[in-house]
């Protein structure tokens, strides 16, 4: 499987989805996860996944995969596995609204941040409030690695619901390892959460013959050494970024 026709769902941006993506591009490019021009690449900032399977999915961009309702479905299996818990922790849901009010509500949240338009109403605001008033009390290391724990196996135990495009389950990680980052460093807890592997480093496909010298020389030293090892070029003799501009430059 080398090509997937996509959209299988229409997208639509919702409350959430533009500050959590040029959030996550940010933080991503930080890593070198994302290139230095994410913020401008259309591929990246697409609410449609790419239908060349050998680019990941931005979490955004998991509605035109999934659509409405393995992505219910998923948040009904983790909050079943939620209200099965000692007190202590289920009655801080409990305390907010019954299992179908939780569902409800983090599908909606999911919909709305993955591309499938604007159903969190109140967006990052509320979702603050709901972190600050209502479920504070889990808002720590123990909390954290509870709902983690759940949270894995429910990903694990729902693998028939990713459409058998192994980038699925590849980006939903990447979506919540981004959240329970973000949350680790506003509520000082560790984050030791593990959902599995995460997307990869983006590699851009770079064709030297159509760019222009400013697009070139704007290239990270990482992205020149890698593309010009795809030519055949022994990278080798050409030490720091300036040499491998100019290297591009001759090609």
């Amino acid at each position: 499987m080398e090509h997937v026709d996509l959209p299988k769902f229409p997208t639509k941006p919702g409350n959430m989805t533009e500050k959590i993506q040029r959030d996550y591009i940010q933080a991503a490019m930080a890593k070198d996860l994302l290139p230095a021009q994410a913020h401008r690449m259309a591929d990246i900032l697409s609410l449609t996944a790419p239908s060349d399977v050998s680019k990941p999915i931005q979490f955004w961009q998991l509605y035109s995969v999934l659509g409405q309702d393995p992505i219910v479905a998923i948040v009904q299996s983790f909050y079943q596995r939620v209200f099965e818990q000692d007190e202590w922790f289920r009655s801080v849901f409990e305390r907010v609204g019954g299992i179908n009010h939780h569902i409800n509500t983090q599908a909606s949240m999911w919909i709305d941040v993955m591309g499938g338009g604007p159903y969190y109403h109140g967006a990052e605001f509320r979702l603050n409030f709901h972190h600050t008033h209502n479920a504070m009390q889990l808002m720590n290391d123990k909390g954290a690695e509870i709902w983690s724990k759940l949270m894995l196996e429910t990903l694990d135990a729902s693998m028939h619901l990713m459409a058998d495009d192994p980038r699925i389950r590849t980006s939903i990680n990447t979506f919540l390892s981004f959240f329970m980052g973000k949350y680790a460093d506003e509520f000082a807890f560790e984050n030791r959460s593990f959902f599995g592997a995460t997307n990869p480093p983006y590699k851009r496909k770079i064709n030297f013959m159509k760019m222009t010298e400013q697009a070139i020389e704007a290239l990270s030293e990482a992205e020149l050494t890698e593309a010009l090892s795809q030519q055949g070029v022994d990278v080798t003799q050409y030490v720091g970024k300036a040499a491998k501009v100019n290297k591009a430059l001759m090609m």
